[in-house]
């Protein structure tokens, strides 16, 4: 990648890097913070669900804003919300409360992302889009991943935490402020039908829907499984943050593979590396805190290149023209699937205990190595000479 490249975008990548610390340290200290509250995990799995349903109103709200007031102003306005609504949910310890704030939450949070990738996409060339994009999700899985840290050094017993978030998504403005930068509008992408899309790529469809509730449950019900496992704070904190910063290992020498090969195959291979790791801790009711990290980060170091490889599995069967109009039913697809993650999670842990956690992962992921299968004896592959390029990137919601 070209320093000026970098340099020239310096002020966006760390703004999101800031801001990545503070959404990641929300997510884990609710769930925890909500177990300590007695909260049932159905309980707390709506909370957590009602980010992801602001998510989806995030992403049709923020585009026409973008048009009418440029993108330095609407990303800071939305930074402003997401710090209020911190505060609120660290003095009012509601769960009521806590899910409109959440909501709040998803609406800022989508409205930012397309602000960033639309930021991006702008600056970017043929020549380093793919680099200057991987940079961007390396900035976000590092801070997403290093934000569990934060827990540890403050008491989620208290007003603290919520206020330290509040500090950091108010500190991620100042780079993009001071960069003084307003990027050209750029038009909005056309609709495209979910049926059209599911008749050219089946399983890249199916692989998005997977997607969305298995990355919803492992952020949003992950603190909550870990704290109710008996999982002190530190602990918690390591489990966590070891499972989102092996998705950062992965991504890049899976997506190579899927390049290279079939990416049914790539998928199934996945699919079965994850469900073997989570069958085997929800199979063993005494595991050790080390082998249970070790694990974790296995599934989520697989899980979550599903959706990447899935977007790259659904490109494949797209003409250049379609993939921008394609893009906008991906992301609502794959929300749509997080708000329920939780949700399914929430529920069947509080009939049947934490350990419904990783049986719930194990599950989904087996459900699409079926679907795998089934879909490669029914199609052949995609000639290598038509697979589009990897695209490596993150569960948007």
């Amino acid at each position: 990648m070209p320093l000026g490249v970098v340099k020239g975008n310096w002020p966006l990548l760390l703004g999101m890097g800031v801001l990545m610390l503070g959404a990641g340290l929300q997510s884990t200290l609710l769930g925890v913070r909500a177990t300590l509250e007695g909260y049932p995990p159905a309980v707390t799995g709506l909370i957590m669900s009602s980010y992801y349903v602001g998510y989806l109103v995030g992403t049709r709200i923020a585009p026409p804003l973008l048009r009418q007031i440029g993108h330095i102003r609407v990303f800071a306005a939305l930074a402003a919300v997401a710090s209020t609504a911190v505060l609120i949910q660290g003095t009012f310890i509601n769960p009521a409360v806590w899910a409109a704030m959440r909501l709040v939450s998803g609406v800022c949070f989508a409205g930012i992302y397309v602000v960033a990738e639309s930021w991006l996409n702008d600056r970017a060339t043929k020549e380093n889009r793919g680099r200057l994009l991987a940079i961007y999700m390396l900035v976000l899985y590092v801070g997403l991943g290093a934000a569990q840290f934060l827990l540890i050094v403050s008491d989620p017993t208290s007003a603290t935490p919520f206020m330290l978030v509040s500090i950091l998504i108010t500190l991620a403005l100042v780079p993009i402020v001071v960069s003084a930068q307003q990027i050209p509008e750029r038009a909005m992408p056309s609709k495209v039908r979910l049926l059209d899309l599911y008749r050219n790529s089946p399983l890249g469809v199916v692989g998005l829907t997977m997607s969305g509730l298995i990355s919803s449950i492992i952020f949003s019900m992950g603190p909550v499984y870990a704290r109710l496992s008996g999982l002190q704070t530190h602990k918690i904190a390591a489990f966590m943050g070891v499972s989102i910063l092996a998705a950062v290992l992965t991504q890049y020498p899976i997506g190579r593979l899927s390049d290279r090969m079939d990416r049914r195959t790539v998928i199934a291979s996945v699919c079965i590396v994850a469900t073997a790791a989570a069958s085997t801790i929800a199979l063993l009711h005494a595991i050790p805190d080390a082998l249970l990290v070790i694990l974790a980060a296995l599934f989520s170091g697989f899980a979550l290149t599903l959706y990447s490889l899935s977007v790259s599995h659904v490109n494949d069967k797209l003409e250049p023209n379609q993939m921008v109009a394609a893009s906008s039913a991906i992301l609502l697809l794959n929300g749509t699937a997080a708000a329920a993650g939780p949700l399914l999670a929430g529920g069947l842990m509080g009939v049947f205990g934490p350990h419904a956690y990783f049986a719930t992962l194990a599950t989904l992921t087996a459900l699409l190595l079926i679907y795998d299968v089934w879909r490669k004896s029914r199609r052949g592959p995609v000639p290598p000479s038509l697979k589009a390029p990897f695209v490596r990137s993150q569960p948007r919601a």
